[in-house]
This record gives C-alpha cells, sequence and structure tokens, in this order.
C-alpha cells in the first residue's frame, strides 16, 4: 500500500512573486545584467529577463559573462526601456497613448 500525498500550495504565490520581483528590482537587489542605452543603463536580473523574453534569453545564454552590460539598439530610448523593464517585471503598465 503505498502512503498518501499531499498537495502543498502557497496562496497568492503568482502576486507575490511579482511583487517580490519587482522590489529586488527597484533595490537592487542581486542584479547581474545592465541593460544600456544612448541616454543612460539600468540593471535587471537576467534570470527574469530570460523567462519574459527570448530575444534577452538568446543574447544571455550566448553570453558568459557573470554581469554583462547589453547595449540596447540604438532606436531603442531609455524610457522605452524603462516601460519594458517594468512590464517584465510586473506583467502590465500603465502608458499613454502618446507613448506607445
Amino acid at each position: 500500500m503505498a502512503g498518501q500525498h499531499y498537495c502543498l500550495r502557497w496562496n497568492n504565490y503568482q502576486s507575490n512573486m511579482t511583487s517580490v520581483f519587482h522590489q529586488l528590482l527597484q533595490n537592487e537587489a542581486f542584479v547581474d545584467v545592465t541593460l544600456a542605452c544612448n541616454e543612460a543603463s539600468l540593471k535587471a536580473h537576467k534570470v527574469v529577463l530570460s523567462a519574459c523574453s527570448s530575444y534577452f534569453q538568446k543574447l544571455l545564454l550566448s553570453n558568459p559573462c557573470k554581469h554583462p552590460t547589453i547595449i540596447m539598439p540604438q532606436d531603442v530610448c531609455f524610457n522605452d526601456l524603462k516601460f519594458i523593464i517594468e512590464f517584465v517585471y510586473r506583467g502590465e503598465i500603465d502608458v499613454s497613448q502618446a507613448e506607445l
């Protein structure tokens, strides 16, 4: 006779993880990649970028550096980059129609 199995469930797991990753980003805790564009740069987590974007996943897999700096294409401005990263970390973003 096999032993009983139990399903242990963490309520609000997804919202908690989203909140924690966003907080880690805000505090720049455990960041391991720098994204640079013409005007400025920001830091992020390779695992989050890779999980949310095949573009970043391919780029990061091909770069064995522990803390790489990724130069974004010239047509990506810093404000757009901030929006992209916020969207990746939060799963949503509020932007005005003019910013689309």
